[in-house]
């Protein structure tokens, strides 16, 4: 349980900064714990919307099914594409609901 969360802090960490540097506009004042938490959103979401569109429908390998967590051999490179994409879409929404905008 407490690894999960280290994991998911770090992780959303990482995600929300990469959405932060994808994000279109300058998004330079924005503060580490609401990237953190957009990254989160990504990470969480971005997995759903992978798992719904293209990795339910994987066979079984590695004598497991394929899981949301786990369904490919390997890395999931496009879940990861995918929790990018979704953190920068929150990052863009935090940004706005927090009045934070480019820096002039």
């Amino acid at each position: 349980m407490l690894w999960s969360i280290i994991v998911t802090i770090v992780g959303g960490t990482i995600i929300g900064l990469i959405g932060k540097a994808v994000a279109p506009g300058d998004r330079t004042r924005f503060p580490l714990w609401l990237t953190t938490a957009c990254g989160i959103v990504g990470m969480l979401v971005g997995s759903a919307l992978y798992w719904a569109i293209a990795g339910n429908n994987n066979g079984p390998f590695d004598g497991h099914a394929a899981e949301m967590t786990n369904a490919t051999n390997g890395i999931d490179w496009i879940r990861h594409l995918w929790q990018i994409a979704v953190a920068a879409v929150a990052v863009i929404a935090g940004s706005i609901l927090t009045g934070r905008r480019k820096t002039t």
